[in-house]
């Protein structure tokens, strides 16, 4: 709104800047500021010419803001006064991550910074994680500075969220997607880098077992859905470019790349990208000039690979079959099928692992494009106890457990040294639940059995989060009143009794999320009041208002007092967004009429307020009473798609949606399904968050 103007990425041109404002407020921009004129109270700010950039590219910034920790050799950051006593012990991991990404990046891609300085924005109530305007990338406060307690996970996803805007100072500003259909070139690159560079910058921090946990599972959630789409999709105007975003450009494209790095090595890979940045400075480009680098630099032809991957919706289930004969292997085949159930194969590189459990595990590289393939060099090896056919998580697809491995796994998996190998059959597990081939009530026992000794604090997290899942969604309600307790129990001891910190925060999440019994609700009473503290862990602002919540949306006798005690803690408006977003949870039925106009209808509502409130809202036990409302938010999705930003649908959608666990609700969703006149986009993201649901209904009725 600033300026008129074609909004499309290849019409590239130099902007400068004029800005008056307070002589108190700070003025960022592009460009480094030339000089300044205070008349009285107003400062009029004049900024340098920037280099070409596209429109989307160009911004500014102004409001009291302050720099901290200014130092030579390290970028800039600028943060509210208010928050300033919140960000002074953060800000030198921010800057410190930042600078030696920067170098990092500018050596890996024989390209120097390619814009005059570097200033990160962290602005409240950012609806991104953040955004990358050339020379001035913008972050969500709240990503930056921690409200909840922070464990070493959350501090790398702050590392990658920082990682993976500067790399966007290259991939997206230096040289841009020619148009929207392209975005995986930008948001694909700037993650899968985010994780290449922490893999060189802390080598301890097990990144590709992170890049797994973290990057795979949204991928695979829209990928195996009738909702997804290629990674390429046609985008015939700006106003549908938000539907390019989502789990498909920014996982599924990350997760291929990486599938890509295996498949031609990583020197050819890096050599690839550097020729697309030098081809193209300060350009547009598009996939076929990506692609074209790529096969000049490995030799390789990768036409098959690039249409299969980037044209073709969906991915491949790989599923193996072996058999022994005198404690030898005398044969093992991969079959791949299209998950969706559409035809087609795709171009695989995977290593294959045959495990034992007395000896070293064998590693196999297999390539493979037909719909089964046998494995040459098996044949012979040692008979294993179990066959992995995605080892390191180098390929991209579902890699479905045979059922002697998924037994093993079941059996032996806290025995697993390896917590990069533990996470993948951990995954597996999950998957056999997922597609109905494992009972939900047998991963819970294996959860249980487990998790006392789980030592990874990122695992242990996946592992807690899932049980959750499985507990409020895929179990009926005897089987969860029977293991509640059980878990509740555990989360207590753990949260109390682990020897590591981030153990203990990460069981604190875990019981205020499972929390649902007079016993688990009242240890969280405790630690509002007092009582009872977490040893060695303060809890933060967030983590209160989490327990709050919980009392909420259980109707628990003291939740009124504690919401009202908790409305009188900390500044005014945090007070007021939190008390909102946690009201939402009250199980009354006036309470969530009046929510649901306010989302509406209130335009001067803030967008974060609602999208933080959407979960409460449709808290696990609260189905009954939202369901009257999962038409009605399905019939606004054509005013939301209009007046909401481009990730806000997906959270509405998984929120009500996601809600209900029964076989009315999924066939009352369907039944509108087909006869709403939804336009493509639409359509498809009401299939994507379906899809759950209907695995939610097929499980219960496969498990009665």
């Amino acid at each position: 709104m600033a300026f008129p103007c074609f909004d499309q990425p290849d019409l590239k041109a130099r902007f400068t800047l004029g800005v008056t404002a307070p002589t108190d407020w700070s003025v960022i921009s592009n460009a480094p500021g030339l000089m300044a004129e205070t008349m009285s109270t107003i400062t009029a700010t004049q900024f340098a010419e920037t280099r070409s950039i596209s429109t989307y590219l160009f911004a500014f910034a102004a409001g009291p803001f302050e720099l901290l920790n200014r130092t030579a050799g390290l970028p800039n950051v600028w943060v509210r006064k208010s928050q300033v006593h919140r960000a002074v012990p953060e800000i030198p991991q921010i800057q410190t991550v930042t600078a030696n990404g920067l170098k990092f990046l500018a050596d890996y891609f024989a390209q120097p910074f390619p814009f005059p300085k570097y200033d990160m924005v962290l602005i409240p109530g950012f609806p991104y994680g953040g955004m990358e305007h050339a020379g001035a990338t913008f972050l969500n406060e709240d990503a930056m500075l921690f409200r909840t307690a922070p464990t070493e996970t959350d501090r790398f996803n702050r590392s990658i969220t920082l990682l993976h805007e500067l790399t966007h100072q290259w991939f997206g500003d230096f040289t841009t997607m020619r148009w929207f259909d392209d975005l995986w070139l930008k948001e694909g690159f700037a993650q899968y880098m985010a994780y290449r560079t922490m893999a060189a910058l802390a080598p301890a921090q097990d990144v590709w077992k992170r890049f797994y946990e973290q990057i795979k599972p949204a991928a695979y959630a829209i990928d195996e859905t009738l909702g997804t789409t290629p990674i390429y999709q046609d985008i015939p105007n700006l106003l549908d470019a938000k539907s390019a975003y989502g789990a498909i450009v920014y996982n599924k494209a990350t997760g291929l790349l990486r599938a890509l790095a295996f498949l031609i090595r990583d020197e050819a890979f890096r050599n690839a990208l550097r020729t697309y940045l030098h081809e193209h400075p300060y350009g547009n480009a598009q996939w076929s000039d990506l692609v074209g680098a790529f096969e000049r630099a490995s030799g390789k032809n990768l036409e098959e690979w690039a249409t299969a991957w980037i044209r073709q919706r969906g991915m491949p289930e790989v599923t193996t079959d072996w058999s022994c004969s005198d404690d030898r292997l005398i044969g093992l085949t991969l079959t791949q099928q299209n998950v969706l159930g559409e035809g087609r194969t795709w171009p695989i590189a995977t290593e294959v692992l045959l495990g034992y459990s007395n000896s070293e595990p064998v590693r196999l590289r297999v390539q493979f494009s037909d719909a089964t393939t046998s494995v040459a060099p098996a044949k012979g090896q040692a008979c294993p106890a179990y066959v992995f056919a995605n080892n390191d998580d180098y390929s991209y697809g579902l890699f479905s457990p045979d059922t002697k491995s998924r037994a093993y796994f079941e059996q032996h998996i806290g025995g697993v040294s390896d917590p990069f190998r533990r996470t993948l059959f951990w995954g597996a597990l999950w998957d056999s639940v997922r597609f109905v081939q494992m009972a939900p009530k047998d991963y819970l026992s294996v959860a249980l059995q487990n998790l006392p000794s789980e030592t990874d604090e990122a695992l242990m997290r996946s592992i807690g989060q899932r049980s959750a899942f499985a507990l409020h969604k895929y179990v009926w309600a005897q089987i969860r009143g029977e293991l509640t307790p059980q878990f509740e129990s555990l989360a207590i001891d753990r949260l109390f009794h682990s020897t590591d910190q981030d153990l203990r925060i990460m069981w604190f999440r875990t019981l205020t999320g499972l929390a649902a019994t007079p016993p688990a609700l009242d240890q969280l009473k405790d630690l509002l009041s007092g009582k009872l503290s977490i040893p060695g862990v303060e809890l933060r602002p967030l983590d209160r208002w989490s327990m709050v919540t919980a009392l909420l949306a259980h109707n628990d006798p003291a939740a009124k007092s504690f919401y009202e005690a908790e409305q009188k803690r900390g500044p005014e408006d945090e007070r007021l967004k939190y008390s909102y977003v946690a009201g939402a949870a009250k199980p009354d039925a006036e309470n969530k009429k009046w929510y649901f106009d306010d989302y509406l209808h209130d335009a001067a509502r803030q967008e974060d307020w609602i999208e933080q409130s959407l979960g409460p809202f449709n808290f696990w036990n609260q189905s009954d009473l939202t369901e009257p409302y999962l038409r009605p938010a399905l019939e606004a999705l054509p005013q939301l798609k209009q007046q909401r930003k481009i990730f806000f649908i997906l959270r509405w959608l998984s929120a009500f949606i996601g809600g209900q666990q029964s076989a009315a609700a999924d066939t009352e969703v369907h039944q509108w399904l087909d006869s709403a006149q939804l336009d493509k986009d639409l359509r498809l993201k009401v299939l994507q968050e379906l899809d759950d649901l209907d695995r939610t209904v097929k499980i219960r009725e496969a498990f009665p």
